[in-house]
């Protein structure tokens, strides 16, 4: 987008007396990044300081006509909040302002709409701004609900607003069901990879951590990365060898911030499901950032949400080529069981973490010396297939082999089994 063509943003966030201050311009500074990242130029930051929320303009009348002045005075095009809003104070705030007013759950919307490039991406963001649109409509219409069975006043408005509820409701089921048979369609992609004995292995953090640039150094890939929140939101999958020859699947998750809407939360279980079914998850961090503590806690909660919290974890520390990184990630790193820092734009550390990830995949495989007669043909074909073969010799009627295999293709060997190896 053309700097001429940017929209010209105004940021307003609320301080209800008994807050944190720090906490609300944190949240403030996020939302100029989700601004940036959808293409928007910053021209200005309100911080509104009161008691309470206010129900007709969720700021108080005074601020609201010193906000108009201001926007007509620097030619502001579109304002957003940092909280959400109602249909009835956006409609009141727009009079006042005469520029449009979006709240942070549209913003993300927006950006998430912009990003999605998949089918199932894009599945899953329609999903989300139907879910957000509904219960407003329902809002929007309640002059109109009130007035149902009134004389004179049956007929085109309720008609209008059943219409209207139900089309959406339908997109919803539509929506849903289109998401489930996706959700069947992974399902079957992960028993295949546990077949073939795979590991899988999920990174998640906070948008704008490095996740990606992190997948790409690890698997060669060439994903898109940039500077900004939520440069990538299709998962992507990817191949990688450690050290000891063992290959996993690598997934890149969509990135958390701080007040993520909780139904796009629900949109996203489809692929967040990549996360609960994982083996071990790789939390990016980035050590860097002035608010990293906050930054984790985010990922947690969500990690929680859908319950993942409880899934093995390693803690990568990235941009430590970055002093403020190397010294929070020296800080930091004795709150966690398992640690290791990185820089995944220059490649320090990277070594090291390669060590962890097969350090936190051990357990997985056992090593087996086995002696299979050359007439099992069907169990020697998928321990071809999905074993790390270390040692084979073929003389005689059967095959003298050292393997390392996953728990379940050792079962079908149990009776060939010669000795345990590890």
């Amino acid at each position: 987008m053309k700097k001429s063509d940017a929209e010209t943003v105004l940021l307003v966030g609320v301080l209800i007396r008994g807050a944190e201050e720090w906490k609300v311009k944190d949240t403030m500074d996020e939302l100029a990044q989700l601004a940036e990242s959808a293409g928007a130029e910053i021209a200005g930051r309100f911080l509104v300081r009161q008691q309470k929320i206010k129900a007709g303009h969720y700021i108080g009348t005074g601020k609201a006509a010193e906000i108009a002045d201001w926007i007509k005075e620097n030619r502001v095009s579109m304002v957003v909040f940092d909280d959400d809003l109602s249909p009835a104070q956006g409609r009141n705030l727009e009079n006042v302002f005469e520029v449009r007013v979006l709240d942070r759950t549209q913003l993300i919307l927006d950006i998430f709409a912009q990003r999605a490039h998949t089918k199932e991406g894009c599945l899953q963001v329609e999903l989300a701004q139907h879910q957000y649109l509904l219960p407003r409509l329902r809002r929007m219409w309640t002059h109109l609900e009130r007035q149902q069975g009134g004389i004179g006043l049956r007929g085109p408005g309720e008609t209008q607003l059943e219409m209207d509820r139900r089309r959406i409701q339908d997109l919803i089921r539509t929506l849903k069901r289109d998401l489930e048979l996706v959700r069947v369609r992974r399902t079957e992609q992960r028993r295949g990879r546990r077949r073939h004995g795979w590991a899988l292995v999920s990174i998640v953090g906070y948008t704008n951590a490095g996740k990606s640039t992190l997948l790409n150094r690890l698997s060669g890939a060439e994903i898109f990365t940039e500077d900004q929140l939520f440069a990538t939101l299709d998962p992507t999958t990817r191949q990688v060898e450690l050290p000891n020859h063992e290959p996993m699947l690598m997934t890149d998750t969509v990135g958390f911030i701080q007040k993520l809407p909780h139904h796009l939360v629900e949109s996203f279980k489809a692929t967040l499901e990549e996360v609960v079914e994982s083996d071990l998850l790789v939390h990016v961090i980035d050590a860097s950032h002035p608010q990293v503590e906050m930054q984790i806690e985010a990922v947690h909660k969500v990690l929680d949400e859908i319950g993942g919290l409880e899934k093995p974890m390693l803690y990568v520390f990235n941009k430590v080529d970055t002093e403020k990184g190397r010294n929070a990630a020296r800080r930091l790193a004795h709150q966690f069981a398992k640690t290791v820092a990185v820089s995944a734009l220059t490649g320090e550390g990277i070594d090291l973490l390669y060590d962890e990830l097969a350090d936190c995949l051990k357990g997985r495989k056992v090593t087996l010396r086995l002696s299979v007669p050359l007439s099992e043909g069907k169990l020697l074909s998928s321990l071809q297939k999905s074993a790390s073969i270390l040692e084979q010799e073929y003389e005689g009627p059967d095959a003298d082999l050292v393997v390392r295999v996953s728990p379940q293709l050792a079962a079908q060997c149990r009776e060939f089994v010669v000795d345990e190896a590890d």
